[in-house]
């Protein structure tokens, strides 16, 4: 039986993605990297890690471009069993009031971000609950866990929900394989993707018990724990990474 450790990461060429490899990836005999953009800090990390690291490119605005990833992880690669999913749209839809929001950017995020994880989960859950082992992290965000809930971002949200559901239900179905799934909710992340303007980021901060915005650091050591051993019997939880807030 093959008992390799195999780390899937959608949306790797992110800042969370790329931290979250460099920090763990001598814990994994190959890490599959899927990316749409920043291909050359890819290739930076490969340049590092060397041939641990698996790069696929894949857009997965496009259901063909999906399809073709998947198929190129069966064929070409060992079967994950551990899968990061950060994958996410470039946030063209937070901070727009509902009248605003096209019905396109609902199905950008859902394809992106939401299609995605089904795909992949049908995909490589099968696998994992077979030899009663796997882990699987998804990105959610404090729009999940915010009371009152926060306003201007109807198509991102409702996204989060649907991964939220998705995990839960996967999670109640699969705890008897011996897969746990489970997701994390930060609040504003400080990256090269926020594309949102100065005065929400301020204003932002200005609520933060922290008076800052969290940063990628501030994320990765909860992914890395609910990937170990150490989280092998907690299943169908959303972590709050908040400051507080």
């Amino acid at each position: 039986m093959n008992n390799d450790k195999v780390l899937l990461v959608t949306g790797a060429s992110s800042d969370i993605g790329l931290a979250l490899i460099n920090s763990i990836y001598n814990n994994y005999d190959k890490i599959i990297c899927q990316y749409r953009s920043s291909t050359a800090l890819i290739e930076q990390l490969q340049a590092r890690v060397g041939d641990r690291i698996m790069p696929i490119y894949a857009d997965f605005s496009d259901i063909n471009s999906t399809e073709n990833f998947i198929n190129g992880v069966k064929k070409n690669c060992p079967s994950p069993t551990h899968f990061v999913h950060l994958s996410s749209s470039n946030s063209r839809s937070i901070n727009v009031k509902f009248a605003k929001t096209d019905w396109l950017q609902f199905e950008e995020e859902l394809n992106i971000t939401f299609r995605s994880a089904v795909m992949c989960c049908q995909a490589f859950l099968p696998a994992m609950a077979k030899t009663n082992h796997g882990k699987i992290v998804i990105m959610l965000s404090s729009h999940i866990v915010w009371e009152p809930a926060k306003a201007f971002s109807t198509a991102y949200t409702c996204v989060k929900h649907a991964l939220y559901g998705l995990m839960k239900s996967l999670s109640a179905e699969y705890i008897s394989k011996g897969v746990t799934i489970n997701a994390i909710s930060p609040s504003m992340i400080d990256t090269k993707f926020l594309l949102i303007p100065d005065f929400v980021k301020e204003l932002n901060i200005e609520k933060s018990p922290l008076k800052r915005l969290l940063t990628v650091d501030d994320i990765v050591p909860t992914i890395e724990f609910l990937l170990s051993s150490g989280a092998d019997t907690i299943t169908g939880e959303n972590i709050a990474i908040t400051g507080g807030c």
